[in-house]
């Protein structure tokens, strides 16, 4: 292929797993990492330069026809406007949870001092992260009880230049270094595992054989378990008048208030993505 189009052209219709428009929307994004071709390029059909090195495309299409996710491929991901390292240790960052870091955002967008956020099981490390680029005046704790994730967290941090306190928990088990620690944080934010095995059957390939199930999954017979564990933590470890914010299984919104509400919680409210289902729930604690 000597132009940017027939090199499109050639990935798309190799690609077999993925509907034509997300297979379009997967080469873009392997033309712009590997050639640093970008749609215009496309457009117009650029002539790709003699000396231009290009990667393996047949064990590339051959991976994402085995429904190995195009972000793991290419090592990275773009989340709020900066490219994160994802690997199989972590859940890929969805489009769902931006809206929720927005909502955080918003809320603690005036400087204040002595601000502390918690995002409990971080993962890449996004959520936590972005609130430390955009929220400057804050400071930023994350955990997560896989040491891999922590891994990729940290490194993401420091490629990011983002100031994040990483620590390695369980929240179903929190310990602190001295007994009787009474930390306190001015918000708790979190994107628990959610998703019941009874639901598995309606995932896609790419999600249920390469993104880590510890992340995703929580047992039917108590699909709220990290809810509870978050409320109940929450209610020793928020400063009155706190904040906490948990995305969430979107069949479950009515339940996973309830959970807040029965802990004393006020102002729990149930916020919907951009999709319109059910997605956040953001509560008060007044202490």
């Amino acid at each position: 292929m000597t132009s940017a189009r027939q090199l499109y052209q050639y990935i798309v219709k190799s690609i077999k797993v993925y509907p034509e428009k997300e297979a379009q929307a997967i080469t873009f994004m392997l033309l712009e990492h590997y050639v640093r071709l970008r749609n215009i390029d496309v457009l117009v059909d650029r002539p790709i330069p003699e000396n231009t090195a290009q990667p393996d495309w047949e064990g590339i299409i051959e991976r994402l026809n085995n429904n190995e996710p195009v972000q793991h491929i290419i090592g990275t991901t773009e989340f709020c406007g900066l490219e994160f390292r994802v690997s199989s240790s972590v859940l890929i960052p969805r489009p769902e949870t931006e809206e929720l870091v927005r909502m955080v955002t918003r809320d603690y967008a005036e400087p204040d001092k002595n601000i502390e956020i918690l995002d409990i099981g971080t993962g890449s490390g996004c959520i936590a992260i972005v609130l430390a680029r955009f929220l400057p005046h804050v400071t930023v704790h994350a955990w997560d009880v896989s040491d891999e994730a922590l891994e990729v967290a940290r490194e993401n941090a420091r490629q990011l230049i983002a100031d994040v306190q990483f620590a390695k928990q369980d929240m179903l088990n929190v310990t602190f270094p001295l007994a009787g620690n009474t930390q306190q944080f001015d918000c708790l934010v979190s994107n628990p595992p959610y998703v019941t095995y009874a639901e598995a059957e309606h995932m896609l390939p790419n999600v249920l054989r390469f993104e880590p199930h510890e992340a995703l999954f929580v047992e039917d017979s108590d699909p709220l378990l990290f809810y509870k564990a978050i409320a109940d933590f929450g209610k020793h470890h928020i400063k009155a008048g706190g904040k906490c914010y948990v995305e969430i299984n979107e069949h479950f919104g009515l339940e996973t208030k309830k959970v807040f509400d029965e802990r004393g919680y006020k102002n729990v409210e149930i916020l919907r993505d951009i999709h319109g289902k059910d997605r956040f729930v953001r509560a008060i604690w007044e202490g």
